[in-house]
């Protein structure tokens, strides 16, 4: 048969790969609308490539995927995190932990991952066709399909996997509805938050290890390192956030109020009595020079100014007045978000392809036949950490593995 990738990232890749596993027999060739290979896979991570997670847990999918943790089940009880490890392993690449559970090649360089998998479809004589976007699909009499690309040429195939990720521009969305494949709007996920407020700026890089942020008058909240930026917040705290709160936040066109507790989930009475406790046994420090909660000094000093406290002030000195002052902007920090910023092109999207109308167990369409789907096309989304990759390795993977059935 003849096999037909549309998308060369990390989804397509993997699941022409498995079908060449599977199906040795099958003449595969991955489509590429641009002339980029694993372009995502190259700035992932910093450049490093996280590759997966190690405290994946399959009973716990909901933590790590806002849209389609129930239907993943499916998929990874067939190829989960240990099977991507040992698919890489096998192929020299060493993949390595951090503490955190993201999982990164062991040269620390995405290159590494971008150069098994090339080298992997060469083995295979798999076939990738660049510049070369998919405009339309139609079924044939004889079960086959036709594609027209933007080049105007055509080629006919047994089989489709539709690998051409996630994102609010993506024009694979257009020939899929004329498929009458139902699309969940797709909205951007995994992304920073814009605060123009001054009182922060100057402040770039400064980083909280344990700070609650929240989306004033709504139900979310994550709890982690926050990152103080150029343009406002971002860190694992913050991203994980946007992924939760993907289409409450794109309902609200990006504007709303942020709630920031610096000292996590210490409440405003536990704060209060660890003041009341250090003042007592610290009189004569001075408030301005000694930070509290774990903050860094250059937050706790920028705090302390804007609540008026200045630096020769002592603790036994401080008026309550100040000090209540100090409370409120640790435990109650609020500022108003004005957008949001992607780093450039490592972008998530929550929406895509209607999983209803997907078998989960193989990644075929419900709707036509010989139609397949992986990665980020579908309405899948996961937080930081290596999750959507896995998602990816494994839609892939089990798309492969079933697209060459007869």
């Amino acid at each position: 048969m003849k096999i037909a990738v549309i998308g060369a990232g990390a989804a397509g890749f993997f699941g022409a790969l498995s079908c060449a596993h599977h199906f040795p027999e099958h003449e595969i060739i991955i489509f590429e609308k641009t002339h980029k290979l694993l372009s995502k896979v190259k700035i992932s991570g910093g450049g490093r490539c996280n590759v997966t997670n190690s405290k994946f847990d399959i009973n716990q999918l909901h933590e790590f995927y806002p849209r389609g943790a129930k239907e993943l089940k499916k998929t990874f009880v067939q190829f989960n995190h240990l099977d991507t490890i040992k698919w890489f392993e096998s192929r020299g690449v060493e993949i390595i932990a951090e503490a955190d559970g993201r999982m990164f090649p062991k040269s620390n360089s995405s290159q590494t991952i971008i150069d098994c998998l090339t080298d992997e479809v060469k083995k295979h004589n798999i076939s990738i066709v660049q510049g070369t976007g998919l405009l339309s699909v139609e079924l044939l009499s004889n079960n086959q399909f036709e594609l027209m690309f933007s080049n105007d040429n055509k080629y006919q195939c047994d089989r489709i996997l539709i690998a051409t990720g996630g994102n609010s521009h993506n024009s694979a969305y257009d020939w899929l509805r004329k498929l009458n494949i139902k699309i969940q709007e797709p909205v951007p996920s995994l992304f920073t938050f814009n605060i123009p407020d001054t009182i922060m700026q100057g402040l770039q890089g400064v980083v909280v290890k344990n700070a609650v942020v929240k989306i004033k008058q709504t139900k979310f909240a994550e709890q982690g390192i926050t990152l103080i930026t150029h343009w406002g917040y971002s860190g694992p705290a913050v991203l994980r956030l946007s992924a939760w709160a993907a289409r409450a936040l794109h309902e609200m066109n990006y504007q709303c109020k942020i709630h920031i507790n610096w000292a996590g989930e210490k409440k405003e009475e536990e704060i209060r009595q660890e003041f009341v406790l250090y003042k007592s046994k610290h009189p004569s420090k001075l408030v301005f020079g000694n930070p509290m909660f774990d903050l860094p000094r250059r937050l706790w000093e920028r705090l302390c100014e804007q609540n008026g406290i200045q630096e020769k002030i002592k603790w036994a000195e401080l008026p309550n007045k100040l000090l209540n002052k100090l409370i409120e902007s640790i435990c109650n920090d609020v500022y108003d978000m004005k957008g949001k910023t992607t780093f450039k092109e490592e972008f998530v999207t929550a929406g895509g392809v209607d999983l209803e109308q997907i078998d989960m167990h193989t990644m075929s369409s419900k709707k036509h036949s010989g139609i397949y789907f992986a990665g980020e096309v579908l309405d899948i989304d996961g937080i930081t950490g290596g999750f959507n990759f896995q998602a990816a390795w494994a839609t892939g993977w089990v798309a492969g593995k079933n697209i060459g059935l007869l």
